[in-house]
C-alpha cells in the first residue's frame, strides 16, 4: 500500500477527547498513541485509508507549540484545511452530523466535480470531506 509522505499535525486542547471524536464522527482509526506521566497525549497517529494524521494535546511549553495557535485563540478562523477523499460524501455526512460535527459549507456538487462538505470538529478545526480525487486523471 502507497502511504502518503504528507502528514499533517493538529494539536488539540483535549487530545484524548479528540481522538474518539475523530474515530466516531469521521472514521479514523488509532495508528499508535503516547502519553505522559499525567495521562496527557504527546503524540499520537490516527490512519484514514492509507493516510495518516498525527496529533497531540496542545502545550504551549512545547517548541514546536510556540509556533501554533489554537482556533480559539485566533477568533475561530483557520490558516489551513485538511481535505480526505471519501468514496460515499453523502454517507460520511451523514455520519459526521449524526456524530455533531459542524457544517459550515452544507454538501453539493462542485464544479471541478464530485461532492463535497466542509465541517468543525468540537475544537473548532475545519475539516472538509469529499468525492474529488485528485489523483485521478483529469477528465479536461
Amino acid at each position: 500500500m502507497q502511504k502518503s509522505p504528507i502528514i499533517p499535525v493538529i494539536r488539540y486542547d483535549n487530545a484524548k477527547e479528540a481522538i474518539s471524536w475523530l474515530k466516531e464522527a469521521f472514521g479514523f482509526q488509532k495508528h499508535v498513541s503516547f502519553e505522559d506521566e499525567a495521562g496527557k497525549i504527546i503524540h499520537a497517529e490516527l490512519t484514514f485509508g492509507n493516510s495518516m494524521i498525527m496529533l497531540g494535546s496542545a502545550d504551549s511549553s512545547s517548541e514546536f507549540s510556540t509556533h501554533m495557535r489554537q482556533p480559539r485563540e485566533i477568533g475561530g478562523f483557520q490558516t489551513q484545511c485538511c481535505y480526505v477523499y471519501v468514496e460515499d460524501p453523502d454517507a460520511h455526512y451523514a455520519h459526521a452530523v449524526a456524530a455533531g460535527a459542524r457544517i459550515v459549507i452544507d454538501i453539493k456538487g462542485e464544479d471541478y466535480g464530485g461532492r463535497s462538505y466542509t465541517c468543525l470538529d468540537p475544537e473548532g478545526f475545519l475539516w472538509n470531506f469529499g468525492s474529488y480525487d485528485p489523483w485521478a486523471e483529469p477528465t479536461v
